[in-house]
Formats: C-alpha cells, sequence, structure tokens
C-alpha cells in the first residue's frame, strides 16, 4: 500500500542522472509508489565523464524494467531537443548550461514541458530544495497546479551526490548498482598466438588488479568435442565468448581482463576453413579499452592441443596486421609473467590509471 495520501496521474523526477545512483533510484521508485505514471527526465550541458545520453538512457532502462509500461523514461541532449521541435513546427531554445542560474533553468525546463515534450506532469519528486520553486513555475505556465513531493531531502537513506561519485567512481562503486556501475569498468582484451602465456597472463592479471577475468571459450568448446569444430562451431564460440564478458561485467571491479576475443575466432575461421563468413567478421569488430599482445618470447609447449611454432608465428603475425588496421591502443608484453603484469600495469599508469582515450 502507498503510503502517499494524494494519487498522481504523472509524475516527474528531473537530474542529471550523472550517473544513475542509489539516491536517484530511490526518488524514482518513491514516484512510482505514488503515480501511475512516472517521468524520468535526465539531461546535462554538457555532458558528464562517462554518462552520455544513450548510457543514461541504458541505466534507466537496466534497472526499471520491471516498471517499463509505467515509466517515461527521457534521457536528452541538444540535438535530440531541437530535432524534436524540429518535428513539431516549434523554435527551438538550446539547453541552459549546467552552471545557469534556477530562474533560467526553470523557464527552460517550463518550455521544454509545454512545448517539444507536450507533457504535463502533476506532481514532482526530488530530494533537493529547488523542487518547490521549480513546482511553482510550472504550476505558473501549466495553469494547474504540480505539487512538490520532498523526498529524503537529507540524504539519510543514501548519503551520496552523483558529483562526488564521478571524482572516483570505482571508490565509490557501492552507491552505484552493478547494471549501472558495469559501464565504467575497461575491457582489457589479451591476444596472440599459441602458447603465448596469454591464460597465464589473464589469471595473474585478475589476482594483480583484485578483478575477474574471461576465459577462452573457445578452447573448452574444442576439448569438449574433442577437437571437432566445425564453421557453425566458430560463430556460436564467437557469441558465447562476447556473452560471457558482458556477464563477467557485472561482477569486475575497474577492469574485466578478457583472455582472447572475437577476433581471434575470425583467424580461426581463415586458418582452420579458409573463409571468414559476415558473421564472424561483424563480431570481431567488437572493441576493447586496451589491447596486450603477448609475445612468444619462450619456448613453445605443446599441450596436445596446439599445431606447431610456424603456425604461431603466422598467428602472430595475422595479429599484428589486425591491430594496425583496427587503431585499438595496444601494448606488447614480454619477459616472465612478473614482468607481464608490471609492463601492462605501467602502460594504465601512464594513462592516470585509466585506459580509456
Amino acid at each position: 500500500m502507498s503510503l502517499y495520501l494524494d494519487r498522481f496521474r504523472l509524475g516527474m523526477v528531473v537530474g542529471k542522472f550523472s550517473p544513475l545512483h542509489r539516491g536517484h533510484e530511490h526518488v524514482i521508485q518513491e514516484a512510482l509508489k505514488a503515480c501511475e505514471q512516472v517521468l524520468v527526465l535526465g539531461y546535462s550541458q554538457p555532458p558528464l565523464p562517462g554518462c552520455d545520453r544513450i548510457r543514461r538512457m541504458a541505466w534507466v532502462a537496466r534497472r526499471f524494467q520491471h516498471e517499463s509500461s509505467r515509466l517515461i523514461s527521457l534521457q536528452i541532449d541538444d540535438a535530440w531537443v531541437q530535432q524534436r521541435c524540429t518535428e513539431r513546427a516549434l523554435p527551438w531554445r538550446p539547453m541552459p548550461p549546467n552552471d545557469a542560474d534556477d530562474d533560467t533553468q526553470q523557464a527552460w525546463l517550463a518550455w521544454l514541458l509545454k512545448g517539444p515534450l507536450g507533457l504535463r506532469p502533476d506532481a514532482m519528486f526530488a530530494s533537493e530544495a529547488y523542487v518547490t520553486p521549480t513546482c511553482q513555475k510550472l504550476s505558473q505556465t501549466f495553469g494547474h497546479e504540480v505539487t512538490p513531493v520532498s523526498v529524503d531531502p537529507e540524504r539519510r537513506q543514501h548519503p551520496v551526490s552523483a558529483s562526488l561519485i564521478r571524482r572516483d567512481v570505482h571508490a565509490h562503486r557501492a552507491w552505484l548498482h552493478p547494471l549501472v556501475y558495469r559501464d565504467f569498468v575497461q575491457r582489457v582484451v589479451l591476444l596472440g598466438g599459441e602458447s603465448s602465456g596469454k591464460t597465464t597472463l589473464a589469471q595473474a592479471l585478475a589476482e594483480s588488479f583484485q578483478t575477474s577475468w574471461v576465459p577462452e571459450y573457445g578452447r573448452q568448446r574444442w576439448e569438449a568435442q574433442q577437437g571437432r569444430l566445425s564453421l557453425e562451431d566458430l560463430i556460436d564460440i564467437a557469441h558465447i565468448q562476447i556473452e560471457t564478458e558482458e556477464s563477467a561485467l557485472n561482477d569486475a571491479h575497474r577492469y574485466l581482463f578478457c583472455d582472447t576475443s572475437a577476433l581471434t575466432t575470425l583467424g580461426y575461421g581463415g586458418w582452420m576453413f579458409e573463409t571468414q563468413p559476415e558473421a564472424l567478421l561483424n563480431l570481431a569488430q567488437r572493441r576493447y579499452d586496451l589491447v596486450v599482445l603477448c609475445e612468444p618470447d619462450f619456448d613453445f609447449v605443446q599441450d596436445g592441443t596446439r599445431r606447431d611454432f610456424e603456425f604461431q608465428r603466422r598467428q602472430q603475425r595475422w595479429y599484428e596486421e589486425q591491430l594496425a588496421m583496427r587503431g585499438e591502443p595496444v601494448v606488447r608484453v614480454r619477459g616472465s609473467v612478473q614482468a607481464r603484469v608490471a609492463q601492462v600495469r605501467a602502460a594504465v599508469e601512464a594513462r592516470g590509471g585509466s585506459i580509456k582515450p
């Protein structure tokens, strides 16, 4: 049973949601208890790092999937508003910057709701003090009362702010649901010919960085089928490798280390069947934040599943050619496992702890 005495037709929650944190979610959940429908309206000018419109849309969709029929999520930017104005033959007004004064922000919100959006909420939910004067402005604009509903204004339940989280999203990850935090995890893929130490290094990196790693599914499939793989198997392997990575992001911290990728599966399409079908080509386009190319600078180890030294060299040359064409950040590692871990750590630290360009 709802604790709210009033039942609103359309409630509204407005914010930057950069990122969407548990405090935001609490406000949205409270609005859902009191309203038939809830508009979650997010915008920021400029967009804040790592929190573009597409990501904000995904965060709200993931977290409130069970309420999708009652939730109107509009995560907008200037281009989106301009297109909306064009469709409705309305004059466009640029979004005010984040540091604009309250009067400017409230006037633009009222214009946006009445004009381009064509939505007139009758309640606004927020933790911030601006909820009351904003509702007064909206009431004047719409000609009907817009009720301010203050939710946990002292932040006792969720004592956090998005600005604090943005200073170090990993240190404050407890305030983000895993389905939000996963988009801040940077994916590192390990490539190299057979017997170049990828699996050992992936495990060592995960231990050193205190995070997760993703094993090579193709090898598991090869062993399960006693070395008999078809081209259709390779396509399935690439799909499952990616699905496993996506699942592992929910448990990773800061980095996720991936022992090979669909690019490797694409290579085996050529090496085993002399063909690279479009499905594999498309899957192999998956991008990573950093590629670690393992040098085969130690004796070739034949474990019964590998071909030979010459094939390893052929693979290595192919990886070098592919990576040169793709233009992704690459660090080449060599030496002992400890030396390789140190080389990856140095590559990360050289970018200030972030491996995103």
